[in-house]
């Protein structure tokens, strides 16, 4: 077994960064826009568009700077959480169990090429397990989730031009 352990660890030492993950791709419920924009670029906008949509950064991860910390050089990747209070209290009002499910992120990724993509799963979706308790107030608030995401997503990649 040891030899076998020794094999997986020489082999993702030669292959450096080829073990990683390619780019983020369509999905369900998902919203993928990649952008010519830099990645701290991305960040920064994503940033600003949530503070002039009414949004708040709640959360803010990524294991780039841990990693390198490390002595492991990956892409630029940051999950940035975005809610506020207003919906949290509405939701909660619709549905406790829903709000393990906020805040919504935006994620941020960065490309060999050195461009970005913004990636997001839609509030509708994140919500859509909730909708038998949450009923038609969780999904109206849903929708307007998805309006207001879909307004920073847009305002982020738009900051470049």
């Amino acid at each position: 077994m040891r030899i076998f352990d020794f094999a997986i660890v020489a082999c993702w030492l030669s292959c450096g960064t080829a073990l990683f993950a390619g780019p983020v791709a369509e999905r369900d419920g998902w919203i993928v826009m990649p952008t010519d924009m830099p990645f701290d670029t991305l960040v920064t906008a994503v940033k600003s568009a949530t503070k002039a949509n009414g949004m708040g950064v709640v959360t803010e991860a990524g294991p780039t700077a841990m990693a390198a910390s490390r002595g492991i050089t990956i892409p630029g990747n940051r999950v940035i959480g975005v809610f506020n209070n207003d919906f949290a209290v509405k939701v909660l009002a619709t549905s406790t169990a829903a709000m393990i499910e906020a805040p919504i992120r935006f994620y941020v990724t960065e490309s060999p090429d050195g461009t970005s993509t913004l990636s997001y799963k839609t509030p509708s979706h994140v919500f859509a397990p909730y909708a038998d308790e949450g009923g038609e107030e969780l999904s109206d608030l849903a929708a307007m989730l998805d309006q207001r995401f879909a307004a920073i997503a847009d305002a982020a990649v738009m900051s470049s031009h």
